[in-house]
């Protein structure tokens, strides 16, 4: 129970700083993905359906505030933070590499799904101007950002939330 409520409180402070201090710090109105960050972090650290919860309620907050259709954003994060979950019993925890080569990846898959979705259905075809001036600066952006915030992120989950995180997600663990 204690690590839901702190897995709560992390979604929640992260969307709170998405949407006020990483606003202030944009550069050419190219902000961070923080919670793109949050989700991959946690689907490496606690595994696929920690990721998946995560990206869910992520992203619904995203749809609740500024969402134009309901359920957009939370299938995207979802998918997000699942299949970050399959490099849980792969990779190190205290490793930045996976996960700065992660979050590059997905950013760019999730920007991709925007324009897709959101922009190409409506007859707006200029794909090469929208990754050269939207999703290449935010994935850099992104990047630089993970090597900070990934680590904080790593400090709550190993200190604040519970002791089973990869035991759930074990092969050798029959559900």
């Amino acid at each position: 129970m204690k690590s839901k409520v702190v897995l709560g409180l992390t979604i929640v402070v992260s969307f709170l700083l998405q949407c006020t201090v990483l606003h202030v710090i944009s550069i050419g109105s190219i902000t961070p993905n923080l919670l793109l960050i949050l989700c991959v972090s946690m689907g490496l650290m606690r595994g696929r359906k920690s990721g998946m919860w995560t990206g869910f309620f992520t992203g619904l907050l995203i749809d609740l505030f500024y969402g134009s259709l309901f359920g957009f954003y939370a299938l995207i994060y979802m998918y997000v933070g699942y299949f970050s979950g399959y490099a849980c019993r792969v990779y190190y925890d205290d490793d930045i590499k996976v996960p700065v080569l992660l979050v590059g990846i997905t950013d760019v898959a999730y920007n991709l799904a925007v324009y897709g979705l959101q922009f190409l259905l409506r007859g707006r075809l200029s794909l090469g101007t929208y990754l050269y001036r939207i999703i290449l600066p935010e994935m850099f952006y992104t990047v630089l950002l993970t090597l900070v915030v990934y680590r904080i992120f790593y400090y709550i989950n190993y200190h604040f939330m519970s002791a089973a995180r990869k035991e759930s997600e074990s092969i050798w663990v029959l559900k």
